[in-house]
């Protein structure tokens, strides 16, 4: 599954392409519980079509109802319009009406009718990989596109509002088999571009997984074309020391959010033992050197290996401090107060 911003701008930008109304919802702000962060966009066109999501669903039903004729009741807002900010959940009754938590209120910006040129311009710059600012002006719906340098939070003032697009996240699994095709599904459903790296011919046969760019040059030439940056992560699968250390060694140089092998807990420490004895590492280098992989789950199956990698990528993306570097933390904690 592609980036899900990039599919709303896409199918927002082909709806408007022909000519159709079709409304942009930002989530611009949110107080206590909300089931979408800010920065999440949905689209909606004049018969009543969705993609994305601002809510579990009841806030969506409302813009439909409002904004578009598949109810025959669409307010009617003139192309043109500047944008408008809405809340929902400012109330115990509308947030239990709309289906927000328990003191959940949020805040959507709307955009009638975002200019089709603007919209062009910029898909055809996130597909081409490109990290992106979109700064629309409140008063007048004018929008500024600017290449970003670095991923940002979405901004608001009274002025103008600004949300950083694209690219996507990024996979680069090393070792081909059972376990990378159940971790490369998951990636992909997950919003992850996949690429697999495997030189040997016999493990690329039985292969069967589409949509996932294949490179059969050794790990670390493929982790160099690969160019690993904040939104990539690189995972070792192969057990072979002489496929997986070449892979992790050249990662652990880049901006990789996530470095990881695959293995069990004494291979881990055979690993740093032979990176630091072999490899000039140190133990701050493979500081960032994630193994064994996973969030512990009893898992024993490929799949359920699988979920608890992807478990762990996910919380590393998303900044949660898992259970395993909280025990590292105080322990450092207690050598630190002895």
């Amino acid at each position: 599954m592609e980036n899900l911003d990039v599919m709303v701008l896409r199918t927002l930008r082909d709806w408007r392409r022909a000519g159709k109304r079709a409304l942009l919802a930002t989530v611009v702000r949110t107080w206590g519980s909300s089931p979408r962060p800010v920065g999440s966009i949905m689209a909606l066109a004049e018969e009543g079509a969705v993609v994305g999501s601002v809510s579990g669903g009841c806030i969506e039903d409302d813009l439909i109802a409002r904004y578009s004729h598949a109810h025959g009741k669409a307010e009617n807002v003139p192309l043109g319009a500047p944008p408008s900010l809405v809340k929902y959940g400012i109330t115990a009754d509308e947030a239990h009406r709309f289906g927000l938590p328990c003191g959940g209120t949020l805040e959507l910006l709307l955009e009638y009718a975002p200019d089709a040129g603007s919209l062009e311009l910029l898909v055809a710059q996130l597909e081409q990989g490109r990290l992106m600012q979109r700064t629309v002006t409140l008063a007048t719906g004018a929008v500024r596109l600017a290449e970003a340098t670095a991923p940002d939070e979405l901004t608001v003032n009274d002025t103008e509002l600004t949300n950083t697009f694209g690219p996507e996240y990024r996979m680069l699994l090393i070792g081909a088999g059972q376990l990378a095709e159940y971790l490369a599904t998951m990636a992909k459903f997950s919003g992850f571009a996949v690429t697999l790296c495997d030189p040997r011919a016999e493990y690329r046969t039985a292969w069967s997984l589409p949509g996932v760019q294949i490179t059969t040059e050794m790990p670390d030439d493929a982790v160099t074309a690969f160019r690993p940056d904040r939104r990539s992560c690189v995972v070792a699968l192969t057990h072979d020391p002489k496929l997986d250390d070449l892979a992790l060694l050249e990662a652990l140089q880049s901006d990789a959010f996530y470095v990881g092998a695959i293995g069990s807990r004494r291979n881990a420490d055979a690993r740093r033992d032979r990176m630091i004895e072999h490899f000039d590492q140190t133990e701050e280098s493979l500081a960032r050197l994630r193994g064994p992989i996973g969030i512990y789950i009893g898992s024993k199956t490929p799949p359920e290996i699988a979920v608890s990698v992807m478990a762990e990528i996910l919380a590393v993306k998303n900044a949660v401090t898992l259970p395993r570097e909280m025990e590292v933390a105080q322990a450092k904690e207690r050598l630190l107060a002895a």
